[in-house]
């Protein structure tokens, strides 16, 4: 992997997977809800959004065609903490690749009736989301655990918001968050550094624009809630959420690998209890979600109403008794192994490769070599998970329960 930065002050990291045929792009910016106050709340999405809808020299229909005349993938995907715009192709096409992707991320026209149009597709977005209580839920559960903190708000922020957002806003958002010093791009596949450059400088080079901002220190509210959302579902949605460690912290291994035995798997113990044993839910798992300053780890189930006060007796059942008899070597040496062969796995695709390195520079300013990885993931010990389910597991609980009736829920949470 190389590493260098154009005449702008854009980071581009390289890794050269001179076996492949292929290329994967993509550019980061930090830009995400958790960067938005609640009078933009959704901009980062929106912004998404439009990069698609036209530029300077392009409309959407001549970025569709241009892609799908190399046979390359173009998308992008907004979270909490960045917006990331990316594309693969097949080697020989990267110049092309590598224009539409500057053309959208640096020049998106803004078009005033592209964006009443692509306001309406935004809004589907938001009533899709509306119809899928998994989604509900932990949009509910943002708010038990972070209150009225930017990471309490939802990605693609609220109805009333996006249907009087204008070009202009878009721009003031853009102004403060998109430009070469906010922004990584990342590339992995059959690529050097030295031709990675000369495409970049040549697409990339004249963009000009915003510093960024430092991400807020917010943290999870002192007194976490229980919160609900009445629905018309068939199945009551639960999440259980603990407060957790912040990105970039060591204690992301010692919680993936207890995650791995609680939740995260289908040999995992809430799975096989729940779901194997007593056949009480289709869907029930866990996993740890890290942020700048903060964190949290997340229990989910969905079950019929006559079901749900059980499995809520079995997910606490399941934590006391981890807690009180420890984990057992056979599934400590599983969890290890599922998540050293799962990173290995991932390394033989171009564009994990590219995503990791891409997410690790604007996030966390470095990159983690996969051999550090792998020495950690062997490294945890059994004391290292027990310490971790103890810190994690004995603090606050945030709730969020979304069903008919959902109130009536809140008598099974502690």
């Amino acid at each position: 992997m190389e590493k260098f930065a154009l005449n702008n002050g854009l980071t581009v990291l390289v890794e050269s997977m001179p076996y492949l045929r292929s290329v994967s792009i993509g550019a980061w910016v930090k830009a995400g809800s958790m960067l938005e106050t609640p009078a933009e709340n959704g901009l980062s999405h929106f912004m998404e959004h439009m990069a698609f809808k036209g530029t300077e020299k392009r409309t959407a229909r001549q970025i569709a065609e241009e892609m799908d005349m190399i046979g390359g993938q173009l998308n992008a995907s907004t979270s909490k903490l960045c917006t990331n715009y990316y594309a693969k192709v097949i080697d020989e096409d990267l110049p092309l690749a590598a224009d539409i992707l500057a053309d959208i991320v640096c020049h998106p026209a803004l078009d005033p009736v592209e964006t009443d149009k692509e306001r309406g597709v935004v809004l589907e977005e938001i009533a899709m989301v509306e119809d899928s209580p998994e989604d509900v839920v932990y949009d509910v559960l943002a708010e038990a655990v972070f209150g009225g903190q930017s990471l309490g708000q939802t990605i693609l922020g609220p109805r009333d918001k996006l249907e009087q957002y204008t070009p202009d806003d878009l721009r003031a958002f853009r102004h403060r968050h998109y430009g070469p010093r906010n922004a990584v791009v990342a590339l992995a596949g059959n690529i050097d550094a030295n031709r990675a450059r000369d495409v970049l400088e040549k697409t990339f080079g004249d963009w000009q624009g915003a510093e960024g901002e430092d991400f807020p220190d917010a943290r999870a509210i002192d007194v976490p809630r229980k919160l609900f959302r009445d629905k018309d579902t068939e199945q009551v949605h639960l999440c259980v959420s603990f407060r957790s460690h912040e990105m970039g912290s060591p204690e992301v291994y010692p919680t993936a690998v207890l995650n791995n035995i609680l939740g995260g798997g289908m040999s995992s113990r809430l799975f096989q209890r729940i779901r194997e044993e007593l056949g009480m839910a289709y869907s029930v798992y866990s996993g740890p979600a890290s942020y700048p300053h903060c964190g949290e780890y997340t229990i989910y189930a969905a079950a019929s109403p006559r079901h749900f006060g059980r499995v809520m007796e079995e997910i606490d059942g399941e934590i006391e008794k981890l807690l009180k008899n420890g984990v057992e070597e056979k599934e400590f040496q599983m969890s290890k192994a599922q998540l050293k062969g799962s990173f290995i796995l991932g390394l033989e695709s171009a564009y994990n490769r590219m995503s990791a390195l891409g997410h690790n520079q604007i996030l966390l300013n470095r990159v983690i070599p996969p051999e550090e990885t792998i020495a950690a993931i062997e490294g945890v010990t059994m004391e290292d998970v027990r310490l971790a389910a103890e810190k994690i597991l004995t603090g606050p609980r945030a709730y969020a329960v979304v069903g008919r009736k959902a109130e009536k829920y809140l008598q099974y949470m502690r």
